[in-house]
């Protein structure tokens, strides 16, 4: 790959997208052979690597409204960055479709006879039901689809010197990151919440959103050392990767506020239909996870980061950012997979196809969009100022 200065385009990005494409293909036919083999296993490691890159991608979209809502200058050189990866959206709606094919293996709540004999699973019907769920989950997609394409449209025609795209992509922000929260939550409550349907915690959404953030922030810091070692450091400068540095260990200690306060305000009123879901990554060969979870995903990117002089190192911010998104992987394993397998802590092969395969078409659709477009907005007016930022 190569940036070109005078273009602001990411040349030769076609051999790296086939070798992702290629990892993808070969992960996804593993998965499918897979299934065969034991179909509800698949479907369980499909959904952790979907709701693993579906956060990614929110994490994107995320990045692009708070930008527009707030009108900083620093992070316009990431923009587009965040716009291609936001549009993965559109990519995972396809990847969701055939766990609509495993809800009988994943949900407990869909198998009407055991409904039928559980009076709190009855009172949960209207909303809790095989259709509904379908319908509300296409309809989120939709929404998101909308969302980053209208957004990512009115960048181009900025690009092209369309009068007032600034100011519509800001209002389509506002009004989108009301949209953004409600559709976040909702999809947090019914792809990882109703695994147990008896649990519930109403900071669970601000939990998942958490971590798709600090996922989509890892992601962005990624992008922006690749972009930088294959020639846009005298646009993406050490200023950049210091900012995203700060965003991550805002996010970090975020993600762990939010965990923590959830955990604590159930252990503290000891309800045991609450203190279930703990109990449940505690026991059976749990308990190494969930500290591992703790002190990687929390105390070690905290401590590294803490330091100014961290923020201001690439290849430090390119490993923590790495670290990061492996330990989002292991906190939506932990999230999903404790629910099946009578509680105990079992991993299959699949786990891995399968985050290979949807991987490595998300980073191949990725990469192709990188590569159709500029990847740094012409015209923003705030562009010259944001490639002079310093940090202070």
């Amino acid at each position: 790959m190569k940036f070109d200065s005078k273009t602001y385009m990411l040349l030769e990005t076609g051999p790296f997208a086939q070798k992702a494409i290629i990892v993808g293909f070969i992960g996804l036919v593993l998965s499918i052979f897979g299934a065969f083999m034991d179909h509800s296993k698949f479907f369980q490691a499909y959904l952790v690597a979907f709701t693993f890159f579906t956060t990614i991608g929110l994490g994107g979209l995320f990045f692009v409204l708070m930008h527009h809502v707030t009108g900083a200058y620093w992070g316009v050189v990431m923009r587009r960055v965040a716009e291609n990866l936001a549009y993965t959206l559109p990519l995972m709606g396809l990847f969701m479709i055939p766990l609509f094919f495993g809800m009988h293996d994943l949900f407990h709540w869909s198998h009407a006879e055991v409904v039928a004999q559980d009076e709190i699973l009855q009172w949960k019907a209207p909303y809790l039901n095989v259709n509904f769920f379908i319908i509300r989950s296409v309809v989120i997609f939709l929404i998101w689809t909308w969302l980053v394409h209208g957004l990512r449209k009115l960048s181009l025609a900025q690009d092209s010197g369309a009068a007032g795209s600034l100011g519509k992509m800001r209002r389509k922000a506002a009004g989108g990151t009301v949209i953004f929260a409600l559709t976040v939550t909702v999809f947090a409550f019914d792809w990882l919440m109703s695994l147990d349907p008896h649990w519930y915690s109403t900071i669970f959404g601000v939990y998942v959103f958490s971590g798709g953030f600090l996922g989509g922030l890892a992601m962005l810091s990624i992008l922006a050392n690749v972009l930088r070692n294959n020639g846009a450091g005298k646009i993406i400068t050490t200023e950049h990767t210091h900012d995203l540095g700060k965003f991550l260990f805002a996010f970090i200690v975020w993600w762990a506020y939010i965990g923590g306060a959830q955990y604590f305000l159930i252990w503290y009123g000891n309800i045991p239909e609450e203190t279930i879901w703990f109990l449940h990554r505690w026991e059976h060969g749990w308990k190494s996870i969930s500290l591992f979870l703790v002190f990687f995903h929390f105390i070690v990117p905290f401590f590294v980061l803490a330091f100014r002089a961290a923020k201001r190192i690439p290849v430090l911010i390119l490993s923590i950012a790495i670290l990061i998104l492996f330990m989002h992987y292991i906190d939506h394993f932990w999230l999903a997979t404790p629910t099946f397998g009578d509680h105990h802590f079992h991993i299959s092969w699949m786990h891995l196809t399968t985050v290979l395969g949807m991987g490595g078409v998300f980073i191949w659709w990725l990469f192709r969009l990188m590569g159709i477009d500029p990847v740094i907005p012409l015209k923003d007016p705030k562009l010259q100022k944001s490639i002079e930022h310093t940090v202070r």
